[in-house]
């Protein structure tokens, strides 16, 4: 073959889709790039084997290498696989946006299983090489008989030189001569870095090489014997995701989480997608342990396409609320590179989305019916996770609402219907609801003695997951256990003593004790007989008010216009220390002590309700010393 220059031809019927679609955001895709092409001339080699249109060794050793010398500054990429004619070369390469792998594809149609694996889409890939080289050197050698090898070079320009080449071996080496901006990509550990980041798990055995230690250990082995470590590949080229979930063991499982995704914690359980049709999709799902901050929750979704790395967390293949996950999802239905705009318009990419949320939700509710015990176990690490999913997804909503379950402050795990069926003599359709346990411990108290059962809600979502289960449950209303009092609580029935008039006048007078204590007329002052006499009083906040006001401040105080939660203190006019008041107030010379008590009980309600400022805090602490003073005389 003689030597021969020519122009590069860009077919420009080819070019639209490349703009479209294809952009290299990283400059170090160039290296995925070039990696599956080699594999994908493997790949395409095997195919022909089994075809019987290719002779090759048996039991052939394939593999990709990677060899890089900082010395000429260059990185090569070698591959044993199909090779190229000068025909070919001249076909592919010298066309721009000709793609080898669809023509190959649409040649073998009939013949190549679905499942053999050609990654390459629009014939781009290797001109991705340019990015990062001065020039680009191609030796080839096909492996049909009696072809010759071939060697092409170009500088970056239209203009190439093909003439022959000195390679003996079957398959392609490119070597890229590095550019000056581009010294890094000399560096072993940035290259294996690229190379783990993106190529991980492609189906072909990938190895790192520095040629110059390569050539030193040539030389020391003229003068004695060396040994040599045999290489190791940088890859695993059958991933746990490409098994059949019978064929994975939970130790598997587990070490393919921490190994990808370097957590030393095992995951709470996983889902093994492997779906065939109406689209190719394979992968695994994992459920990390997770605390009730949202914001502090960082999942990690690695999609791939045919075990190649394309991106973290696409939410336009992925469900956004499934990014609080880890896992990783391969669907070779999706490109190697392609715009945002096209996923979120691509009905294919909506019903991966769609098939990849029901497949959690079946997953969730086996985990409810059949382990139930290990499905509340998981509850508090997972419950986030599927309320945001819930008010993210209607149709998840829709396939889990049954299976929402709720810790009640008796320990217990239960589903709201379970609730609201449990204690409906107590409050038919009103769920009570607990944010904090510890600060309101009194409340709790007072609920339990009465027998009622609140709901333990104390992540920062339930804040907004509670007004959306009440938009989706008729009629179900939530009120947080220090906004309202069970009926069952109150106990206003008059003794044989007592009369309506009496009642009357004993709850004005508590009414205007309280009210002239803190000199405000409009000071919300409710009385009631409850059924527990230990607690004097206790501080109620308005349900809705107090929604209204947290929802202001979750938007950085932006002036909505929305009043103050009305806050009211209920004065229980069956405690002993309040019947102890009003004998106390009807002697005039212990006014100023029924003002300290007033006060003090206040105080002692609003502690069980909120955390006292510095200002509070202070005042209670010395009204505190001047009770015990006066105790003490």
């Amino acid at each position: 073959m003689a030597a021969e220059k020519g122009n590069i031809s860009i077919h420009t019927e080819n070019i639209f889709p490349i703009i479209k679609k294809w952009l290299y955001s990283d400059k170090d895709i160039f290296i995925r790039e070039l990696i599956s092409n080699g594999c994908d001339a493997i790949n395409k080699l095997k195919s022909l084997s089994m075809m019987g249109e290719a002779k090759v060794e048996n039991d052939p050793k394939y593999y990709v290498k990677v060899v890089y010398n900082k010395t000429n500054k260059t990185l090569k990429f070698i591959d044993n696989g199909i090779g190229m004619t000068d025909e070919e070369v001249k076909k592919y390469i010298n066309q721009v946006a000709f793609s080898g792998a669809e023509d190959f594809i649409s040649k073998y149609k009939d013949k190549i299983d679905e499942k053999d694996q050609i990654i390459g889409h629009f014939g781009l890939g290797f001109y991705s090489a340019f990015m990062v080289s001065d020039k680009v050197q191609i030796d080839t050698l096909s492996y049909k008989e009696g072809a010759s090898s071939v060697k092409w070079i170009c500088s970056g320009g239209t203009e190439y030189e093909i003439a022959p080449s000195d390679k003996k071996g079957r398959g392609t080496e490119i070597t890229l001569y590095i550019n000056d901006d581009s010294k890094e990509f000399l560096e072993e550990f940035k290259i294996r870095g690229i190379i783990e980041k993106y190529c991980s798990f492609l189906p072909i055995e990938i190895y790192l090489e520095d040629e110059n230690a390569e050539a030193q250990v040539k030389e020391e082995s003229k003068d004695g014997e060396v040994k040599k470590e045999e290489p190791k590949p940088l890859n695993d080229t059958k991933p746990l995701w490409r098994k059949s979930p019978n064929e994975c063991t939970e130790d598997e499982y587990k070490d393919f989480y921490k190994k990808v995704f370097h957590d030393y914690k095992d995951p709470l359980f996983w889902i093994h997608l492997n779906v065939d049709y109406p689209f190719n999709l394979k992968g695994i799902l994992y459920f990390p342990k997770m605390d009730n901050t949202l914001n502090t929750i960082e999942g990690e979704i690695k999609l791939y396409n045919n075990q190649v790395f394309v991106a973290n967390n696409i939410k336009e293949v992925i469900p956004e609320f499934l990014m609080l996950l880890k896992g990783v999802i391969d669907c070779p239905d999706l490109p190697l590179n392609v715009s945002r705009s096209f996923l979120q318009n691509d009905r294919s990419v909506m019903k991966i989305s769609k098939h990849i949320s029901k497949k959690v939700a079946d997953k969730l509710n086996e985990l409810f019916k059949n382990s139930r015990d290990k499905y509340n176990e998981n509850w508090q690490d997972i419950n986030v996770f599927i309320k945001y999913g819930c008010m993210k997804e209607e149709d998840f909503y829709d396939k889990v609402k049954d299976i929402l379950i709720y810790k009640t402050t008796n320990g217990e795990y239960i589903t709201l219907k379970e609730y609201l069926e449990k204690n409906k003599e107590n409050h038919e359709n009103k769920v009570f609801y607990t944010t904090d346990e510890q600060q309101q411990a009194q409340y709790i108290k007072m609920f339990k003695e009465n027998n009622i059962e609140a709901i333990v809600l104390d992540a920062p979502i339930d804040s907004h997951f509670v007004s959306f289960l009440e938009m989706k449950e008729n009629g179900v209303k939530f009120n947080r256990i220090d906004s309202d009092l069970s009926e069952t609580m109150k106990d206003n029935k008059l003794s044989e003593e007592e009369n309506k008039e009496e009642l009357d006048a004993q709850v004005n007078e508590i009414t205007t004790i309280f009210k002239e204590t803190f000199d405000n007329d409009k000071f919300n002052v409710k009385v009631e007989g409850l059924k527990t006499e230990s607690i004097p009083a206790v501080i109620l906040l308005d349900e809705q008010s107090r929604r209204m006001e947290e929802m202001a401040k979750m938007f950085g105080g932006i002036n909505m216009n929305m009043p103050s939660g009305e806050e009211s203190i209920v004065v229980n006019r069956n405690s002993s220390l309040v019947r102890s008041l009003l004998e106390i107030n009807k002697k005039e010379d212990r006014k100023e002590d029924v003002k300290l008590i007033c006060r003090h009980i206040y105080d002692l309600a609003l502690m069980s309700h909120k955390t006292l400022d510095a200002e509070k805090m202070t005042k209670f602490i010395e009204r505190s010393n001047e009770i015990l003073e006066k105790l003490a005389k």
